[in-house]
């Protein structure tokens, strides 16, 4: 396999948790124009059925189906529906995920005054959230002996930011169960599986956008410290992320493993001077 045959998903069938979300629109749309079936999975009908309609527009195919990737009742449900229209699971994108405000602690906040709750439920939400689905749709790629699990972690796993404490911590384990479950899918599996992860810098969404934007649309202050530290001056495209994506679930990725690459305008490598 040579050039471009390497990175194509043709006949391919990909999970995207979080596919709801503005990344997930991106990444599902780009994995079907490499070739996918895809697999819309999230908590919002009508957005879940634009993302089918878009992909279908382009000549693609997709399914949608609503699961809380905390629900493995409802996930095991959704690997019974995806196995009985298309037969198979190849791969899986662990998108879903988000910070929690009471996760967070403020400039004005008494530092020891976190809602621990709050962060037990950021850390469910974005740890649980990648490991249930690995366990339900991963074990029907493990026992094929091949394909890619790529799970999304952060910036902030690299260089923890101010504030968001709860998205820190489990952004972090992610990262260590990336490579955990890397080595061992490796170990059982012959080398046939893998799993990787994405750590994006500063990407606009809807989740951040009243952190990043003032109602004009003009950067807030936290926005432009990002812009600053950024070596590319700007904040990161939805798109961006994609080409990174689509390397991680295709055969142009077959000896990579237990990695997480950044894709975040430099901001990590650059010292601020």
């Amino acid at each position: 396999m040579n050039g471009l045959e390497q990175f194509s998903l043709q006949g391919k069938v990909i999970v995207i948790t979080g596919a709801t979300g503005v990344l997930g629109e991106a990444m599902s749309m780009a994995v079907a124009k490499a070739g996918a079936k895809v697999v819309i999975l999230g908590r919002n009908k009508e957005r879940a059925e634009e993302r089918v309609a878009a992909i279908q527009a382009a000549g693609g195919e997709a399914l949608a189906i609503l699961a809380d990737v905390q629900d493995e009742e409802k996930l095991q449900a959704a690997k019974q529906e995806i196995l009985a229209a298309w037969g198979t699971i190849d791969g899986l994108v662990n998108a879903a995920g988000g910070n929690m405000p009471g996760a967070t602690i403020q400039p004005n906040q008494d530092l020891f005054d976190l809602s621990v709750a709050d962060t037990r439920k950021a850390v469910d939400l974005n740890l649980f959230g990648t490991v249930i689905p690995t366990l339900v749709f991963g074990k029907v790629i493990a026992e094929k002996g091949k394909g890619s699990i790529v799970n999304i972690s952060s910036l902030t796993a690299q260089r923890p930011l101010t504030r968001v404490l709860g998205y820190t911590l489990a952004k972090k384990a992610v990262e260590g169960y990336t490579q955990w479950m890397a080595s061992e899918l490796g170990l059982r599996y012959g080398g046939g599986v893998r799993m990787n992860a994405i750590a994006p810098g500063v990407f606009l969404t809807e989740q951040n956008r009243t952190l990043l934007l003032y109602p004009d649309g003009s950067p807030t202050e936290r926005a432009q410290k990002f812009i600053a530290h950024t070596p590319f001056q700007r904040l990161g495209e939805p798109e961006e992320l994609t080409g990174t994506l689509i390397y991680l679930l295709s055969d142009a990725s077959k000896f990579v493993t237990g990695e997480t690459i950044l894709v975040d305008g430099g901001f990590n490598a650059f010292s601020g001077v």
